[in-house]
């Protein structure tokens, strides 16, 4: 096997993110968090990961990645062999919180079917964040509390943009010090010391070579480092332009740019070299090369963009 590029994470790099409990990708909106995410749950199902990539918000795009529109809100999906999909709303989340905290089933189902009950939770601050993550923390236990469900080797986490990807981390730390004690604190505690130990939990920004989004994965870093003591773990920059001329080639190209053809290629050199630039900051912002995925006209292609990160983290048998 030979050694991976320069600036490319190696395989120690990814048989150590493929390690922990949760692997949580954040990054501005719109930059292709969610297809990042599908993708490094295919690279870990591959590496014979039994796998989840779990969205929240009641969102279901992955599973509409892998054709699998008919997934059921709240339910394990398998979407791909080893790999299996999940949408978390907080209502679901608390549904099943007060089932498995509760020791009558009577009482549960009449809070469960209580508006009013349901409504203060919603309208706790915060308490959205903190019954969502409480789901996540569910899923990366090796003993589960669902009733007959199977423990996953791996939850992908396809995370809010920037900001509240933040606070949904930091839910539980902040509702534990709230409360002082009591099972809320105990709860949030439990919960926060498997999303605050690196051995257990990784963050993986993605951004586009954009000035925005590279300064907000700068600002990603500072804020995790801030509210959990946590390390950015990997960075991915997505969408890049191919860049196929060197300068003296672009400058012999120059006087035929009337030609249509000629005009979109140095368009194409001309943009990438602002991602370039782009890129060299997000190196400086982060403290890491990041792995480079390409633009794929026509929309995203998984599978592709599985291959590229396995290619980068040298994830090869």
């Amino acid at each position: 096997m030979g050694a991976p590029a320069a600036g490319h994470l190696g395989w120690g790099a990814i048989a150590s993110l493929l390690s922990r409990r949760l692997v949580v990708v954040m990054g501005k909106g719109g930059v292709g968090k969610t297809t990042v995410s599908a993708a490094l749950g295919l690279v870990a199902a591959r590496a014979g990961k039994r796998t989840i990539v779990a969205e929240v918000a009641r969102r279901g795009d992955v599973a509409s990645a892998f054709d699998r529109d008919d997934a059921e809100p709240f339910a394990e999906t398998e979407i791909a062999p080893g790999l299996f999909h999940i949408s978390i709303d907080p209502q679901d989340a608390l549904d099943e919180y007060l089932r498995d905290q509760l020791p009558s089933g009577p009482v549960a189902q009449i809070l469960i079917r209580s508006r009013v009950f349901g409504l203060i939770a919603a309208a706790t601050p915060g308490m959205r964040e903190l019954l969502t993550v409480g789901k996540l923390w569910e899923l990366a236990l090796l003993d589960r509390r669902t009733p007959g469900a199977d423990a996953y080797d791996l939850v992908v986490v396809d995370a809010p943009a920037t900001g509240h990807g933040v606070a949904l981390l930091s839910a539980p730390r902040t509702f534990a010090a709230a409360a002082g004690a009591g099972p809320v604190a105990r709860q949030g505690t439990i919960i926060d010391a498997t999303l605050s130990d690196p051995k257990q939990t990784a963050v993986v920004a993605v951004a586009k070579a954009e000035e925005l989004a590279v300064t907000e994965t700068g600002a990603l870093r500072e804020a995790l480092r801030a509210s959990m003591n946590l390390a950015l773990e990997r960075v991915v920059a997505n969408a890049l332009d191919a860049d196929r001329f060197s300068a003296r080639e672009a400058k012999l190209l120059e006087p035929h740019a009337e030609h249509p053809a000629v005009a979109r290629a140095l368009r194409g050199h001309q943009s990438a070299l602002r991602q370039r630039t782009q890129l060299t900051r997000l190196r400086k912002l982060t403290g890491q090369a990041p792995a480079r995925l390409s633009l794929h006209p026509g929309g995203p292609d998984l599978e592709r963009l599985a291959d590229e990160l396995e290619s980068q983290l040298d994830v090869r048998a």
